[in-house]
């Protein structure tokens, strides 16, 4: 369902697919999907992709197509960073691992490089640098990881745990042009990249 953001009132509702881990949205109000293994393989076909784009009003617009490094089995985060979305993901084959993968809707262009950290639970990036995030279960930290892209690759450039208000809730870690949200209990604590 999609809400007004003035009057609370519903604008629409849709259908964009099942099992779906990581969900954000654009500053054009499109959504931007990454799917769990029971929506990939499931039978559903919004999800059968692993990776979507949809219109504000729940329009398939953008599929990976053959463009991904491996098949998606799972989506961990996603991010915004100006006009670009990023949806992170790992793959199931054993060749594969955790993609960090960019898609510039106004172009059609996508690139995905490996991920320095396997399966984050929160990513937020501003140009060459960026931050991810990895739960630990049942406790009341993360582990903070910053890399550095230098041109090829991402590469850790430090690595640490940090103590937070709450218990890190699963799934609530979404980047916004730099800035990773992270719910931790009752509190959105702010990481910038």
């Amino acid at each position: 369902m999609v809400f007004s953001l003035e009057s609370g009132d519903q604008e629409a509702a849709f259908c964009i697919g099942d099992d779906i881990p990581a969900l954000v949205t654009d500053r054009g109000g499109s959504i931007w999907t990454a799917y769990g293994d029971e929506g990939i393989y499931g039978g559903h076909p919004e999800s059968a992709a692993g990776l979507a784009g949809w219109s504000p009003d729940g329009r398939a617009t953008w599929a990976p197509e053959g463009r991904l490094p491996d098949a998606p089995l799972e989506g961990c985060t996603a991010a915004t960073e100006g006009d670009r979305v990023w949806l992170i993901w790992y793959s199931g084959s054993r060749r594969g691992g955790t993609f960090l993968t960019r898609i510039t809707p106004s172009t059609g262009e996508v690139t995905s490089w490996a991920s320095p950290v396997r399966a984050p639970d929160g990513f937020a990036v501003r140009d060459h640098r960026a931050v991810l995030t990895k739960r630990v279960h049942n406790r009341r930290s993360t582990e903070v990881v910053r890399v550095a892209f230098d041109g090829d690759a991402w590469s850790v450039t430090e690595r640490r745990r940090i103590r937070v208000p709450g218990r890190v809730v699963m799934r609530c870690g979404q980047g916004r042009d730099g800035h990773l949200w992270l719910r931790a209990g009752d509190t959105w604590l702010r990481i910038e990249a």
